[in-house]
């Protein structure tokens, strides 16, 4: 079953002192494409993150957004109070001011706030990583879903352009017979004498040069491939790309070929019903 490349996964892991957010977004993309935001506190397990976003969801335009806010009274920092005083000491010396006001402008400084919390919390990044692993699930989800309504338009694409073929082969018949006779009018009409046997080789060398019946077949061989492919159980588009590519080639083709006004038309709806499979595939995983 094919997949789309658009989703969207989000999961809250609620902790006694934190609430964790989790959002993955992705587009269509030809290669994996991750863009991570997390806190700089979490930025050494930024690899492992993004391994589980790329065995997870394999392709794609990937934003990950990592929120930790804090909601009881825990605090990952605390005042410097040495560093702090050293400022207002400072300060004192060049501004005049009370000592309420010393010390906001001692805050601004640097190294006024300290870290006393240095490794993450394993139980914490526990968390985060199963809620990666539940909005993994939801993003995954999505885009099988997205992946259902690709599907349905595909089948219809192929069903046209089955019926679009079969309307190919039946006028195949009598586009031959309308090429021979225009032939044989034109010949006629330079009123000279013309050996029989050889101009009935010569026509059918000439009509071999219009022979579409490899083509209808290979056209017909790939339109099978492609359904094949589609109901699958891996979501291979680029896979599907190729053969979508082929299909093209063989439509092509029958059209250089047709010298024939209400083939060449047909040949021009197929080339439509293409282009609109091929839209739909740079969606597709």
């Amino acid at each position: 079953m094919i997949q789309s490349m658009t989703g969207f996964g989000k999961h809250v892991v609620q902790l006694p002192s934190k609430k964790i957010t989790v959002e993955i977004k992705s587009l269509n993309s030809k290669n994996l494409d991750i863009n991570a935001r997390i806190p700089q506190a979490y930025r050494e397990k930024e690899l492992e993150l993004r391994k589980m976003i790329a065995d997870g969801l394999v392709r794609g335009k990937v934003d990950l957004g990592l929120y930790v806010e804090i909601t009881g009274e825990e605090t990952t920092s605390e005042v410097n109070h040495g560093v702090v005083k050293k400022y207002m000491e400072q300060l004192s010396q060049i501004v005049d001011g009370d000592s309420l006001k010393l010390m906001e402008l001692a805050l601004r400084m640097p190294d006024t706030l300290k870290s006393d919390k240095n490794d993450i919390d394993k139980a914490e990044y526990d968390a985060i990583k199963k809620a990666m692993q539940e909005a993994l699930v939801e993003i995954t989800n999505f885009r099988e879903a997205e992946g259902r309504v690709l599907e349905k338009d595909f089948e219809m694409r192929l069903k046209a352009l089955d019926d679009l073929l079969e309307k190919v082969k039946l006028l195949d018949v009598e586009r031959i017979d309308t090429i021979r006779e225009r032939l044989e009018k034109a010949v006629s009409e330079l009123k000279v004498e013309v050996d029989a046997n050889r101009f009935e080789q010569e026509l059918i060398y000439y009509l071999e040069k219009y022979d579409i019946t490899e083509e209808k077949v290979r056209l017909a061989n790939h339109l099978n491939y492609f359904e094949t492919t589609l109901h699958s159980n891996d979501s291979n588009g680029k896979k599907l790309g190729f053969i979508s590519q082929e299909i093209g080639r063989e439509i092509n083709t029958i059209g250089s070929k047709a010298n024939y006004a209400p083939m060449q038309q047909v040949v021009v709806q197929m080339k439509d019903e293409l282009e609109k499979i091929k839209e739909q595939m740079l969606n597709v995983l």
